[in-house]
């Protein structure tokens, strides 16, 4: 079988989903779509995908079935429940969770998948919207990694920085030390805009001094400036980080790990959550500081 003649399957189609699909319909693949929200997935229907109904009616017969929920309890649901992924997928298919989602669960599915005669792959990404966009994604994978060298061609159509980490679970906890690093990170990024604005500075001049130095990331070059215009639409959605953050920590006592960060970063944003930000970006915690 040919790479282009594979039949995919991608269940959610939400900020990162949707764009994602997008580049695997350019490359002419043959993707079903589906989403709890049906009209998350009117636009890529009119591009060429089909609907399906349910997991279990997308993943029926699909080579490849990419899920990209939101918690761990969706991919539970959307592989497991009675209209699951698992009901239907094929002998030999892939199953790729793109999910940030908990390591343990990672390594249930790999061995469910596997008594089933499927193949499972835990493959989170960092990049958010941008990213997705721009094809330009970081995929961290865990799984066997003969699956992992089939799979690339296709993870390399939506991403640019693709690492195998490790046996099952194993992009899982990776993806845990990106938002670890993400969350305290966050909390410098918001104090120092919030210090500068406090000082009176020119904001865009302070960015442009810093953000190219030892202070420089990610989120403080693409996040910063959406700060400063107010911009809280997301990439990725407070609700959902704050699930990443929980995740971390559990499997952090599991390992008898204290990560003080994290911790105060999570409590930080849960007041955000308190506040009707839920469903805003991860840059929103400028309003921790900073109120309109």
């Amino acid at each position: 079988m040919t790479l282009h003649s594979k039949k995919i399957a991608f269940i959610g189609t939400g900020v990162m989903g949707a764009s994602i699909v997008k580049h695997l319909l350019k490359a002419d693949f043959d993707v079903t779509v589906y989403s709890r929200t049906k009209s998350k997935t009117a636009e890529l229907v009119e591009l060429g995908a089909k609907w399906a109904p349910t997991p279990k009616e997308a993943a029926d017969g699909k080579d490849i079935i990419i899920t990209m929920v939101g918690f761990p309890s969706d991919v539970e649901e959307v592989y497991s429940g009675q209209d699951g992924i698992f009901q239907t997928a094929k002998k030999g298919a892939v199953v790729v969770d793109m999910t940030t989602s908990e390591p343990t669960l990672a390594k249930n599915l790999y061995a469910k998948a596997k008594e089933k005669g499927i193949f499972s792959i835990d493959a989170p990404v960092s990049g958010g919207d941008v990213g997705a966009q721009n094809g330009t994604l970081s995929i961290m994978v865990g799984g066997d990694k003969e699956i992992f060298d089939e799979l690339l061609p296709i993870l390399q159509i939506f991403g640019s920085n693709i690492v195998y980490q490790g046996g099952p679970g194993a992009g899982q906890h990776t993806k845990m030390c990106n938002q670890l690093l993400i969350a305290t990170n966050m909390i410098g990024v918001c104090e120092s805009i919030a210090y500068a604005l406090k000082a009176g500075l020119d904001i865009d001049k302070v960015l442009q001094s810093i953000s190219t130095g030892a202070a420089g990331s990610w989120s403080l070059s693409n996040l910063g400036p959406r700060m400063i215009k107010g911009d809280l639409e997301p990439g990725f959605y407070v609700k959902h980080f704050i699930k990443d953050m929980k995740i971390a920590i559990e499997e952090a006592e599991r390992m008898d790990l204290d990560l003080p960060g994290v911790k105060l970063s999570k409590q930080l944003y849960n007041t955000l959550l308190e506040k009707g930000y839920g469903e805003k970006g991860t840059q929103a915690l400028i309003k921790y500081y900073v109120e309109d």
